[in-house]
């Protein structure tokens, strides 16, 4: 490895350190609750070890029987759904 690969490595895996410890802290965020679908782990039983005969394993899970939940996207944390409500006046009619 040259030095120039080297200094850029380090830099990588510090940037990343120091994204980790603030995503961490979160300050300014309230306290955010954890996923309802998977109670916060993140992962959920697959389709081949619900519909399968016994045996486990397909690409989507990979032999373990667990996939990402579709809810939280495999972060074990809740996330809000933004919705755009639109009120329309009603029609006076004489």
């Amino acid at each position: 490895m040259g030095p120039v690969v080297l200094a850029t490595s380090l830099s990588v895996l510090a940037g990343a350190v120091l994204v980790k410890s603030v995503m961490d802290q979160k300050p300014m965020a309230g306290p955010i609750p954890r996923c309802a679908t998977c109670n916060g782990t993140g992962r959920v039983a697959c389709l081949c070890s619900r519909w399968s005969d016994g045996d486990v394993g397909c690409r989507t899970c990979a032999g373990s029987g667990r996939m990402a939940c579709s809810s939280c996207g495999g972060s074990g944390m809740g996330r809000p759904i933004p919705v755009q409500l639109s009120v329309r006046p009603k029609s006076r009619s004489s």
